[in-house]
């Protein structure tokens, strides 16, 4: 995870620089601020920095992998990574869900916003508990 932290950190840094020479320099050829650009460079600053935050929290409290040490063979790391769904519907359904929900804010109709989060809401429980319940259900849950 020490590497993962480091560089969304780096990737971080650059946008954050970046979007202060970005909304000065669009200042100085169009005589104002490009505000969408500097939001998006901005919201993507604080995107990495979440991300990074949370690899860096998360390294602190595992042992070392061996992509982390230097010093580390290559067999160290084989072995069973973890269940991977070799299929499932509610992706789709998700991706649905907020398309409705982003349609809603597009047009400003509080009640597609409404029933576009309830859906997100049901299509994340799903993909969430697909194999928790149902005829998906694995033996060791």
């Amino acid at each position: 995870m020490k590497s993962e932290w480091r560089l969304f950190g780096i990737i971080a840094v650059f946008l954050f620089i970046a979007t202060f020479v970005y909304a000065g320099w669009t200042d100085g050829q169009l005589g104002h601020v490009d505000w969408i650009g500097s939001t998006a460079l901005a919201l993507s600053t604080l995107l990495l920095v979440m991300l990074g935050g949370f690899f860096w929290f998360v390294s602190r409290r595992i042992e070392l992998r061996p992509e982390d040490r230097p010093d580390a063979e290559i067999a160290e790391g084989a072995g069973e990574i973890g269940f991977f769904s070799p299929g499932s519907y509610w992706p789709f359904g998700l991706a649905v869900a907020a398309s409705i929900a982003g349609l809603g804010l597009v047009f400003w109709q509080w009640w597609l916003i409404l029933v576009g989060m309830v859906a997100v809401i049901f299509s994340a429980c799903g993909l969430l508990f697909e194999y928790y319940t149902g005829t998906r259900r694995t033996a060791e849950h």
